[in-house]
């Protein structure tokens, strides 16, 4: 990239809305980092209170949302597609559904498929005792449950709204803003709210991509140093870090055609290898037998859980209580990344073929995913051969606990290898695609006509890199994450605005009539 690429790339970045969302970032996060203990102490007093006073409505803002996108599919608005009615889509079903698997579930679904279950087991709900048979199906039930059609519908509802802007209406911004125009007029998108609007998704963005770089580095780590037989040093996480940046900006300076597609099938193909792998030369009948418990007991329960707020309990807690509320509202912040990113890759698709794929989709995959990873550290667990329960009460992070269940496994120097790759390429496929919308979202150029500049795409790579390392480095990770997590209250209003302008957008045009399939 030379001098005059580079000038050239800078001249196509909004500024007006880039400089003043990493400036918030820097500003609140350097301060934070200096005063972690006392930051954390406030912010998660803050996010507490939010839960606690919010909780009934996060539940409810899903169930919604949930509501708003079968309405979508299954009345008149499904077969309206995006973009030209006679053109078929770039992408096949299967590297469509892949590349949402791969921006759905990222390098998280690695670690709550692993351990998330042992959260649940040693504080369970409903009157369960700890450690008990009836805790460990709830423990993976849950870990199911928090990858099901609630939070997708988190993560694609305000796709439709930036779809059809980009694909039919031809905007040449792909912006939250552009999107709420048909509500609030010309004056409003064109001038300081518009611009209020934009930096605030920006800000969401760039913490959240911060955040994701920096906690997916220890699910790596972890099992690198069990297999090298080494400490888990600054120097060694710095290394993953500059290893999964110079990943995942090649994919995205490859595109979506040439990099993210060809990133997001490749995983699927290797983490379905893992799973055959861990269910031959692990307990794979116990595996079986208990995945198919857990599915029924989350059929059993769903409604349970989705309605879920423990309120009589008045004053005891457990672990679904806290987290569940927690992960709606971090999920949420991710809502319009997510969204921006589907809209993009979704020209040629109907509504009912975006949002049923990405509830279905990623959804299944997860749920195989937790039955055999959940299930390999249950069976340890009741062997004996793991005391997976009592290390997680005793670790710093349950994530420690990952190598001690893949070395019992034979030829576990193999398996923690494809782990270590399926999740790189995981946590890649999510960067790239988030630097990718970042670039695409800041840009200057008409990105219905348009890829983002290549270069631009690197710039913004270095910067979340940049951001994430420093954080690291201070320890100012923690106080990102609360602020991540909060930012998902705002969110929600613009998500429901996003709908509202969809909805508003395809009844102007009578889109159900005049821009479908012809039969």
């Amino acid at each position: 990239m030379n001098k005059k690429n580079i000038f050239k790339s800078w001249k196509l970045i909004d500024f007006r809305i880039f400089l003043p969302s990493l400036l918030f970032i820097i500003a609140i996060c350097i301060p934070f980092s200096f005063y972690e203990s006392e930051s954390l102490e406030l912010l998660n007093a803050i996010f507490d209170k939010i839960v606690e006073v919010f909780s009934w409505g996060y539940i409810w803002y899903t169930i919604i949302l949930l509501g708003a996108g079968l309405y979508l599919s299954f009345s008149k608005y499904g077969n309206i597609v995006f973009g030209d009615p006679n053109e078929k889509p770039k992408l096949s079903l299967f590297e469509y559904a892949s590349i949402l698997i791969a921006m759905g579930l990222g390098s998280t679904i690695m670690r709550t498929g692993m351990v998330q279950w042992t959260q649940v087991a040693n504080n369970p709900p409903f009157g369960a005792a700890a450690g008990s048979q009836e805790a460990l199906l709830w423990g993976n039930a849950y870990s199911m449950f928090l990858w099901s059609f609630q939070v997708f519908a988190i993560f694609v509802m305000a796709a439709p709204a930036m779809a059809y802007i980009l694909h039919v209406k031809k905007r040449p911004l792909m912006r939250i803003s552009e999107a709420c125009r048909v509500i609030f007029g010309d004056k409003f998108t064109d001038g300081i709210g518009g611009k209020v609007l934009d930096v605030f998704f920006l800000i969401s963005i760039l913490s959240g991509a911060a955040v994701t770089l920096g906690l997916g580095t220890p699910i790596i780590t972890a099992n690198l140093s069990s297999l090298l037989n080494i400490e888990v040093t600054f120097g060694l996480t710095m290394t993953v870090t500059i290893i999964w940046v110079i990943l995942f900006s090649i994919s995205a300076y490859l595109g979506i055609e040439k990099g993210i597609k060809r990133l997001s099938t490749i995983n699927i193909y290797i983490a379905g290898g893992l799973a055959l792998f861990i269910l031959i030369v692990g307990p794979g009948v116990f595996i079986l037998d208990y995945f198919t418990d857990t599915v029924g007991h989350l059929f059993n329960n769903y409604f349970k859980l989705s309605f879920y707020t423990d309120s009589v309990a008045m004053q005891s807690s457990n672990h679904i209580k806290s987290h569940m509320i927690f992960w709606f509202a971090y999920s949420a912040t991710w809502a319009m990344l997510h969204s921006v990113f589907a809209a993009k890759i979704s020209k040629g698709r109907t509504v009912r073929e975006m949002i049923l794929t990405y509830l279905l989709a990623p959804t299944l995959l997860s749920w195989v995913a937790t039955g055999i990873l959940g299930g390999l550290g249950v069976h340890r667990y009741l062997t004996g051969e793991v005391n997976v329960l009592d290390i997680v009460n005793e670790a710093a992070a349950p994530v420690n606990v990952i190598p001690d269940i893949l070395n019992t496994l034979p030829l576990s120097g193999i398996i923690i290898v494809l782990f270590v790759i399926v999740s790189m390429i995981f946590l890649t496929t999510t960067l790239d695609s988030t630097t990718y919308t970042i670039a695409a979202y800041t840009s200057k150029r008409d990105m219905s006509k348009f890829e983002p500049s290549r270069n631009l795409r690197i710039i913004v790579a270095a910067i979340i890199t940049i951001v994430a390392l420093i954080l690291m480095q201070i320890g100012g990770l923690a106080p990102l994450e609360v602020i991540s997590g909060m930012m998902g209250l705002p969110i929600i209003i613009i998500q429901f605005l996003t709908i509202y302008a969809a909805k508003k957008m395809m009844d102007q045009d009578k889109a159900w009539l005049y821009n479908v399939r012809k039969k």
